[in-house]
């Protein structure tokens, strides 16, 4: 079988198109570094030719409101053309747990958008809802950074694990589309604040976190049931300490 991974250099793509290189089928690890780029269309069609699923899993390289919406909608639409018309029989997109519920935010305003796109396509789909990822720990304390303090709110949370969100992608390739939109996410509930604020002691960083219910996740006002899965997710296997404890081996 053919399948072909957009954004299949990235932090999750790189790990989906190595497991899925291992059960023995022919991956298209696609990016526009290898000539594929699905805002302007090249390389689109050649690479989609005798292609049976699609993962999606490229994202927006820039976090502004304007240009997060236009990237997500220009390359879905533009790949969801190409897949018409090379007969793909799944397109399957990662997402993220509480988009609809976040339309504060830009960057969910887009994730949403993209999803429509996908659901009015006509191609049979599975939309992969995940929870936040381990690694984007760092990346969520400098948002919420002041100084030396880090505001963040102190809603829940349940971070998953790269390595699990690919393994699940993996399975969602050879599984029936389920037209439908399916959760994953990590094994272990935890307040946003008080999870940076483990980060940041475990990479001996100095700085302080501080609880904050008005501080915004990119955009947005969290609740309790912002970020967290509530449908009967896929739960990682992976916790913080087991994640933290490989990720800060040398490699």
């Amino acid at each position: 079988m053919k399948i072909v991974v957009i954004g299949g250099t990235g932090l999750i793509g790189s790990k989906t198109v190595e497991r899925l290189r291992k059960r023995g089928h022919e991956v298209i690890a696609a990016s526009p570094n290898s000539g594929v780029n699905t805002i302007t269309g090249e390389g689109l069609a050649e690479a989609l030719s005798g292609a049976e699923v699609v993962l999606d899993l490229a994202n927006s390289p820039s976090f502004e409101d304007k240009a997060v919406l236009e990237f997500f909608e220009t390359s879905g639409r533009n790949l969801l053309a190409a897949e018409k018309l090379a007969g793909v029989k799944h397109h399957i997109a990662l997402s993220v747990v509480g988009t609809e519920r976040l339309q504060e935010s830009g960057y969910f305003r887009g994730k949403l958008a993209q999803e429509k796109l996908i659901k009015a396509s006509g191609i049979p789909y599975t939309i992969v809802h995940s929870t936040q990822f381990m690694e984007f720990l760092g990346g969520i304390a400098q948002s919420g950074t002041v100084g030396q303090t880090v505001h963040l709110s102190p809603a829940y949370v349940q971070p998953i694990a790269s390595d699990d969100v690919a393994d699940a992608m993996a399975d969602v390739a050879f599984s029936a589309p389920a037209n439908a939109t399916i959760e994953i996410a990590g094994p272990e509930r935890a307040r946003l604040s008080e999870l940076v604020a483990r980060y940041l002691k475990a990479t001996k960083d100095p700085r302080t976190t501080e609880a904050d219910v008005e501080a915004r996740y990119f955009g947005a006002r969290l609740n309790d049931q912002s970020l967290v899965s509530d449908d009967n997710p896929r739960l990682g296997s992976i916790t913080f300490e087991q994640w933290f404890a490989k990720s800060a081996q040398p490699t």
